[in-house]
């Protein structure tokens, strides 16, 4: 066994020779190390990384509210102003220049608008009668009249019965009995409810009728206005003077002719004076002018169409739904309004119920919605009621004693008589014939927008395809969703 004494000078030698191998490459190169100041005095600064900044100091608050450089396409970083928003959500687009013109499509008239030959033919909407419709809102948003080159229409079979009904209104202008007819449009979601009642204004402002029309009926009842007791009423009834005087400017801008030529014939009671031998059209402007006279000028204004002489009035509404139930306003017990407490639904009811005749004669007309609208199951059973009453007289539905019922909408429609003496009138908006689906459906090609031959196989499939001839469905596998 080796000594300790061995072992640890084989241990220092060991290390010697590995200190001198470390140390002899030091000699043989040599570090040299040049001071100068001048490289980092004039050298560029390092260029900062993107995204970096500085550290706030001690005690000061900061806030970087820059934007980066690349700012989205056509974005200015403003805030849109008040209305923009709903302004372009509501912007209705009548034109395509990138569609076809139709050699064949003819304009409706004040002489055929009412022709039964007219049934199944794609008509034309002429250029004043689209301007006073789109100042009354009939015109909808989800409704393609931006795909083609201008605004047309379908006549079906209910544009026919409809004009029928303003054929029997004249009529009875020479008798001493006029007429008022009230009719529901009621059908399925997407079968052309509001489109038809378009059709009704198209009548009426080319046969010479006083057109007042409630463009959407949830704009009255869903508090977004002001609104304040009248004075006198019993039981209390609530104006809204913004909409009115909304209202009376789509009116001023619809009937402008006939406003224009009729002269006062009475003497109303307004809260601002009226210059001497004033028109109807100085009477709206008024309370157009002077929303918290609306109402009062409204009042006149209906006062002065049922003088003798007057043009019969064509009353309109779409959504009907939405004012058969409680509206979004409060009393002052913070309790629900019902709409049929607000003046203008109250003036419309009226007239639908049948409690008010309409002296010169005229059409009232309700559209129902099921794209948006509240349950009604009062409407939806007097509905069903007349339906069955129309075609199956023996045996009419009973009410379920087990569903909620709103009593006011049971008592303003379930005794609903027309003029003839005849119950509440539905009419029913179905589905497309196959003829008439082949027309649209020409039309359609002959626009540019449906880029397939139009034979029997494949109108017979599209008409299947929508639900047995929902034109809404139709135009939607035809025009909207090509392949």
């Amino acid at each position: 066994m080796p000594s300790p004494i061995c072992l640890r000078s084989f241990s220092q030698l060991s290390l010697d020779k590995a200190a001198h191998a470390a140390i002899a490459p030091r000699l043989l190169h040599p570090r040299v190390a040049c001071f100068s100041t001048s490289a980092a005095r004039y050298a560029n600064p390092s260029p900062k990384r993107k995204g970096q900044t500085a550290a706030p100091k001690k005690g000061v608050k900061s806030l970087n509210t820059k934007k980066g450089k690349k700012a989205a396409v056509g974005d200015s970083g403003k805030r849109p102003a008040q209305g923009e928003r709903k302004a372009l959500r509501k912007r209705i687009v009548l034109s395509n220049n990138n569609a076809l013109e139709v050699s064949s499509l003819k304009d409706l008239d004040k002489s055929n608008v009412l022709g039964e030959q007219n049934e199944g033919r794609v008509m034309g909407l002429p250029e004043k009668v689209v301007d006073a419709l789109r100042a009354v809102e009939a015109f909808k948003t989800n409704q393609g009249w931006s795909f083609f080159r201008r605004p047309a229409v379908l006549m079906r079979k209910e544009t026919v019965q409809l004009a029928a009904l303003f054929k029997e209104v004249e009529d009875s202008a020479t008798g001493e009995q006029k007429k008022t007819v009230r009719r529901i449009l009621a059908g399925e979601r997407m079968s052309g409810k509001s489109t038809l009642l378009l059709q009704g204004l198209t009548m009426g402002y080319l046969r010479d009728w006083f057109v007042i029309n409630l463009p959407e009926a949830q704009d009255i009842v869903n508090a977004h206005t002001e609104y304040a007791p009248l004075e006198g009423s019993q039981p209390t009834q609530y104006t809204q003077d913004t909409y009115t005087a909304s209202l009376l400017q789509q009116i001023l801008k619809s009937n402008a002719r006939l406003l224009e030529s009729t002269k006062i014939a009475t003497k109303p009671d307004l809260p601002v004076p009226l210059p001497a031998n004033a028109s109807l059209k100085d009477l709206v402007a008024l309370g157009t002018n002077n929303p918290e006279a609306s109402w009062s000028v409204f009042t006149a204004l209906w006062q002065e169409l049922s003088q003798p002489g007057r043009p019969p009035v064509l009353l309109a509404l779409d959504g009907l739904s939405h004012v058969m139930r409680n509206s979004e306003y409060l009393s002052a017990d913070v309790k629900p309004i019902h709409a049929h407490d607000l003046t203008i639904v109250r003036h419309f009811v009226d007239h639908l119920s049948g409690t008010k005749q309409l002296p010169n004669g005229g059409l009232v007309l309700g559209a129902t919605s099921r794209s948006n609208a509240p349950t009604s199951s009062a409407l939806d059973f007097c509905i069903e009621a007349a339906q069955a009453r129309q075609t199956q007289p023996d045996d009419i539905p009973q009410w379920n004693p087990y569903k909620k019922v709103d009593v006011r909408v049971m008592e303003a429609l379930k005794d609903l008589k027309s003029s003839s003496g005849k119950e509440l009138d539905v009419i029913k908006v179905g589905g497309l014939s196959k003829e008439e689906a082949r027309s649209i459906m020409e039309y359609y090609a002959e626009s540019g927008m449906l880029r397939h031959r139009v034979d029997d196989g494949f109108v017979s499939e599209k008409w299947s395809l929508a639900g047995m001839g929902n034109i809404g469905e139709l135009e939607r596998s035809s025009v909207r969703l090509r392949i």
